[in-house]
């Protein structure tokens, strides 16, 4: 079904200034986003501290997020992005592919955080609309490392066994004409059907498959050697064919310079109010101070990462979260590690959601989920494209039912660009440049193992949704919501595309967020800008004595003392619960999966 028709601009920050102060780090995407949703920018001023962002209407009363880089841990152990992905374990997530720690190119920490602040004052305006009185919100950098390893940190300390060992290695492939290339399915006999037209015998291409499904949870990919071979021997005609031969899917990666060429919009996000006037929204119970979305329903029908991160981080902020599985429940609910009868990761992203099991391919599953629908204040999907217009189940179809409802659906492309590979996490970073952002100069582009974008797309479908009901406050009409892994994408690869659009450098150094190893660990030290005080230049580095002869600590204390910013890199999740920087923040659940806490705090 046609969208319906967006009949007033979607700005639901309209009338609102906008100042933001402190390190642009850590303030300047917030900015951006708010800025793109109507708040009308009043400037920004650079300094050192936290980052202060601030909303004002013309009734005087301001709102303010405050955004740091540590929230939890001392300040002198987490100061910026580098130190930030090496103590809350992202830059361990990351390197698993390589056997050892490695900081993320770009600034993923920084980026999710902004989103986090942002989220934090919509869900304030939505709240003050609702009867609370939030003044504040603050966040902080390793908030967002922690949420960003939530489901890597249950599964390590969930006591049971992995479902397939850690070891380096995984894609992407390499072809004879030099064309790397990510390959992704869902289907075990499209994947050994795809290896056996280059030549790899059946077995062990099946063998294979267990460690190639479960890179999303493990983030490393540990494959024969034999298909790196056969895939070097091919040519990139011969790769595509077999990839629709099989039914699997490939994308040859692409760089930060070939983007350029692609137009982009501003928004990672598109509001679209729909008709009818829905009039107000109903009220329901009232918000509260530390949960602005209390009294409001989500109804999810989410796979994987994406929507259901979406619908946790509202959760979160109050709302009740119904999620819709299939008949037998969701298949990842016993995906291992298990806490007692629930899958740990699967618990990072559902706990505290209630359930309804429906089949949506029937006619009366259908008119069960419409009745839910009735009821709810958003519906949040992440089907394949087309299923909800088959089903009819899109934004027309059920705001017919609700004409208050906020429709999010998170998707892979956002239909945005034509002959696309699936749309998952690893292809779109392979799609859109991000395996050459994340990774420094003098290594090659290769997309992360770790869930970059799954976890970004969540937190954007978010804000999104956020934006959204703001929206429906304001003018009583109900709002189509669109997020996407594409969006996330460009979002993270954007400061590289402008440096590379200005004709500087996209890549970072060589070397670049490398920690130091040590006789007994790893140290990360911080990377600011250069002249900032704390951070290290080539210079500074390159007068330490040999690391790998002393201990962490012995490090720590010789940076230090040469008046730079550092910390020792987290390289065991399980150890995280007793680790002074995070231990009074880390709880369990009543299964026993452990719980990272809410980013946000409201006052």
């Amino acid at each position: 079904m046609a969208h319906p028709v967006t009949v007033t601009a979607a700005h639901p920050l309209d009338g609102l200034g906008l100042r933001a102060v402190g390190p642009p780090a850590l303030t300047a995407v917030a900015a951006r986003h708010l800025a793109l949703l109507g708040a009308d920018d009043l400037g920004s001023t650079a300094s050192d501290g936290p980052g202060i962002v601030s909303l004002r209407g013309t009734d005087g009363r301001p709102l303010t997020a405050e955004i740091v880089w540590a929230d939890l841990a001392p300040e002198e152990e987490v100061s910026d992005e580098a130190t930030a992905q090496a103590a809350t374990g992202v830059a361990h997530v990351h390197g698993r592919r390589d056997g050892e720690p490695r900081g993320l190119a770009a600034d993923y920490l920084t980026t999710a955080c902004s989103v986090l602040a942002v989220q934090g004052l919509l869900a304030a305006l939505v709240g003050r609309a609702r009867g609370c009185a939030v003044e504040t919100v603050r966040t902080g950098v390793d908030l967002a490392g922690l949420l960003a390893v939530g489901q890597y940190l249950a599964a390590a300390t969930a006591g049971d066994e992995e479902a397939v060992p850690f070891s380096p290695g995984g894609p992407p492939f390499t072809t004879a004409d030099d064309v790397c290339f990510e390959v992704e399915t869902l289907d075990p006999a499209a994947w050994v059907a795809f290896w056996r037209s280059l030549g790899v015998a059946e077995r062990l291409a099946g063998s294979a498959w267990r460690s190639f499904q479960f890179r999303y949870a493990t983030a490393c990919c540990p494959l024969p050697g034999e298909l790196h071979a056969r895939a070097r021997a091919a040519d990139w005609e011969g790769v595509r064919r077999a990839a629709k031969e099989s039914g699997a899917s490939v994308c040859a990666l692409r760089s930060l310079s070939d983007r350029l060429t692609e137009p982009r919009p501003a928004a990672p996000w598109r509001l679209s109010p729909l008709l009818p006037v829905a009039g107000p929204p109903s009220r329901g119970a009232a918000a509260e101070t530390a949960r602005p979305l209390a009294g409001l329903t989500v109804l999810e029908a989410g796979r994987r990462i994406q929507a259901p991160l979406t619908a946790c981080l509202l959760g979160l902020l109050g709302a009740d979260v119904v999620r819709v599985e299939p008949p037998g429940g969701d298949p990842l609910r016993g995906m291992p590690p298990m806490c007692g009868d629930l899958s740990a990761r699967w618990l990072a992203l559902n706990r505290g959601k209630r359930a309804v099991e429906i089949d949506i391919k029937s006619a009366a599953g259908r008119a069960g989920l419409r009745d839910l629908v009735a009821d709810a204040d958003v519906f949040v999907h992440n089907w394949a494209p087309g299923t909800a217009e088959r089903l009819g189940l899109d934004d027309g179809d059920l705001s017919a039912v609700n004409p208050g409802l906020v429709y999010a659906y998170t998707s892979g492309w956002a239909g945005r660009l034509a002959d696309v590979p699936l749309g998952t996490d690893f292809m779109v970073q392979a799609r859109t440049g991000v395996g050459e952002a994340v990774r420094p100069a003098g290594e090659p582009a290769a997309p992360s193992l770790m869930t970059l974008l799954d976890v970004l797309g969540g937190l954007l479908g978010a804000e999104a949704v956020l934006a959204g009901l703001l929206l429906r406050e304001r003018d009583g009409r109900g709002v189509r919501v669109d997020s996407s892994l594409l969006g996330a994408a460009e979002v993270l690869t954007g400061p590289a595309l402008r440096r590379a659009a200005e004709g500087g450098g996209s890549r970072a150094p060589e070397g670049f967020r490398r920690p130091l190893r040590t006789a007994d660990g790893w140290v990360s030290v911080a990377d600011g800008p250069a002249g900032q005080a704390g951070a290290a230049s080539p210079d500074m580095l390159a007068g330490l004595p040999e690391t790998t002869a002393m201990t962490s600590a012995e490090v720590l204390a010789s940076l230090r003392r040469r008046g730079l910013r550092a910390t020792t890199v987290t390289t065991a999740l399980d150890a995280l619960p007793a680790d002074p920087r995070f231990a009074s923040a880390l709880t369990r659940d009543e299964h026993g999966a452990l719980a990272v806490p809410a980013p946000w705090r409201f006052a």
